[in-house]
């Protein structure tokens, strides 16, 4: 018996494929996840820019569908090629290979053959105009790079087009815009052709320089003036300006310094200058707590005027009162341009100082006059009356007073120190030496006739990133057959951390008995090197030598150690620890220094 059919609607049947395609077009399409992306072939320079600009590199660690993923490795081929065509690659031969395991993270490897790179072909760069005579212009463009023959990387042609444009702009050039820039690159011939010419209109020159101290007057436009060190009229040049700057800042009247030239009102191609200078704190009040090995603990009070009166006299009294060792200052100068930068200076210093090998008093009036002869080399001229008395400890412990010794003296002094060093704080590149000629005359305010010269010098260098070599020497004399009619403070000593480590301080030299007496000569050098692990932190090994002496020949003492050095934000900091190896006064010393190299 057949059974009866049931007739079954369409409607419920259609209404369920489409619910069942509905999930399946929501359902998530198959997922990887980028772990890592390689890129071989390349210098460490060309394989950061080449990830840079990977969107690969972006999906690291993120799901991204099979569609998602199969984009990003087609695309990346292209974004390697462009990534390669600032350093002069057009026509690489690019590989891009990808893990392909199921479910299993994917590593992408990219392989770059560079090929040949395009070469500046045709070469036409140079300055039309005015410009087109200046001397330094004229080496801007033969320093051109890359020039005939060379790779033509985009960061090196650039880099040059911004020197020559700023160069321009330095030295008065204000109306200059390019004539021409143009660079065609075939790459079927692996050849760019460079066209880039300037007009550089004409060489504008020095107008009037108004100065405006806002919102209150504190010295002497006058004054101010005597810094501008060129004439109305002359040839405009940015160092100029610069020049003024560090004049002004060196003043240290003005917290905040604005110089402005005006091309666009410049009036008979003369640009007016407009120099806007905000009064610093009038008074500066220092305090502080110290310690050193030869002085102990200690405290210092300070106060600093900037300003005086209008005229920019400045005043400074300073008290240093530590267990072993005080002084107090008083210091008044007057500023003085003849030579740049230039100051009078009027001190008066009184130090009293008890340490383990002496006891000493002085009182020093010193009038001098300082200022820069060029912008490597300082000079100081001086006269000095110094009195003092000094004692030296007893051998005889049933009589322990010894009676004072004591001398009057007066001299003149001239000081030059030169500095030439890529950076002040701590420098890669510096030779700075200092040489200090004095003397005086008995019977002519001096209780000794003597003549002493002095030098210093240091000599450093960066080898490689990371590394540093210093070399540090110095040499006295003193021209004298009264020795001990002069005064401590003027004789020579060795030993400290500034001396030679592994040596206590003032150690090395003459000796009466357990203290050193000083001597007519002194020799001392160091040669240290630096590694820095960190940007910041970093270590140190050094040999150090050097005596104080009377005689022909010195006794070299030698002292080996090693130093932790840290880059603080007030300067660097060294952490040495010494050994001496030479005469019975070696031993073990432990130092630390704060400040600059130089």
């Amino acid at each position: 018996m057949l059974g009866r059919m049931v007739p079954v609607s369409p409607r419920p049947v259609f209404q369920c494929l489409c619910l069942t395609a509905l999930l399946a077009s929501a359902a998530p399409a198959f997922a990887a996840q980028v772990v890592d992306v390689q890129v071989r072939g390349l210098d460490p320079v060309m394989t950061e820019n080449v990830k840079r600009s990977l969107s690969l590199v972006d999906s690291i660690g993120r799901d991204v569908s099979g569609r998602r993923m199969a984009y990003l490795v087609r695309e990346a081929e292209a974004q390697t090629r462009e990534a390669l065509e600032p350093f002069g690659y057009y026509s690489p031969t690019i590989t891009v290979d990808r893990t392909r395991v199921p479910d299993a993270p994917v590593t992408v490897t990219i392989t770059v053959a560079l090929g040949d790179p395009v070469r500046v072909r045709n070469f036409d760069v140079g300055i039309d105009g005015e410009g087109a005579s200046d001397r330094y212009l004229k080496e801007e463009i033969v320093a051109f790079k890359p020039t005939q023959g060379e790779v033509f990387d985009h960061a090196i042609y650039e880099a040059s087009k911004a020197r020559v444009t700023r160069r321009l702009a330095e030295r008065g050039y204000f109306d200059a815009d390019f004539s021409t820039r143009k660079v065609e690159v075939t790459r079927a011939d692996r050849a760019a052709d460079v066209s880039l010419r300037w007009d550089s209109g004409i060489r504008y020159d020095m107008g009037t320089i108004t100065f405006v101290q806002a919102p209150r007057r504190i010295v002497r436009d006058a004054l101010l003036g005597k810094l501008v060190y060129w004439n109305e009229g002359e040839y405009y040049h940015q160092g100029r300006l610069d020049r003024l700057r560090k004049s002004l800042t060196a003043l240290d009247y003005f917290s905040r310094i604005d110089i402005e030239p005006q091309p666009e009102k410049a009036v008979d191609g003369q640009v007016p200058v407009v120099v806007t200078l905000t009064p610093a704190k009038r008074d500066v009040y220092t305090a502080g707590v110290s310690y050193g090995t030869d002085s102990g603990a200690g405290v210092r009070f300070g106060l600093e005027r900037r300003y005086v009166n209008d005229r920019g006299h400045k005043a400074l009294a300073q008290l240093d009162y530590a267990q072993r060792k005080k002084t107090a200052t008083l210091q008044y100068r007057v500023p003085a341009f003849l030579w740049l930068d230039g100051w009078y200076t009027g001190s008066l210093q009184l130090a009293d100082e008890q340490s383990e090998f002496a006891d000493t008093r002085r009182l020093e009036l010193v009038g001098s006059r300082s200022g820069e002869i060029n912008r490597f080399l300082t000079a100081t001229v001086s006269l000095h009356a110094l009195r003092e008395r000094w004692r030296f400890p007893s051998d005889n412990p049933l009589d322990p007073e010894v009676p004072y010794q004591y001398a009057s003296l007066l001299y003149p002094a001239l000081t030059a120190e030169y500095v030439d060093a890529d950076d002040r704080l701590y420098p890669r590149r510096a030779i700075a030496g200092a040489a200090t000629i004095r003397g005086g005359i008995e019977g002519v305010g001096s209780d000794a006739t003597f003549l002493q010269l002095h030098t210093s010098a240091r000599w450093i260098r960066g080898l490689g990133p990371d590394n540093r070599l210093l070399l540090r020497g110095e040499y006295g004399h003193t021209f004298t057959d009264e020795l001990f009619q002069i005064p401590l403070s003027l004789r020579y000593f060795a030993g400290g951390d500034r001396s030679v480590r592994g040596y206590g301080w003032r150690e090395i030299g003459p000796r009466n008995g357990d203290y050193a007496e000083g001597a007519k000569n002194v020799v001392t050098g160091s040669v240290e090197f630096e590694r820095y692990f960190t940007r910041d932190y970093g270590g140190a090994v050094f040999v150090d030598f050097g005596d104080a002496y009377d005689g022909s020949t010195p006794n070299l003492h030698y002292g080996v150690g090693v130093g932790a050095r840290w880059r603080s934000p007030v300067g660097p900091v060294r952490i040495d620890v010494a050994r001496g190896l030479t005469g019975d006064e070696a031993g073990w010393t432990v130092s630390l220094n704060i400040g600059a190299d130089l």
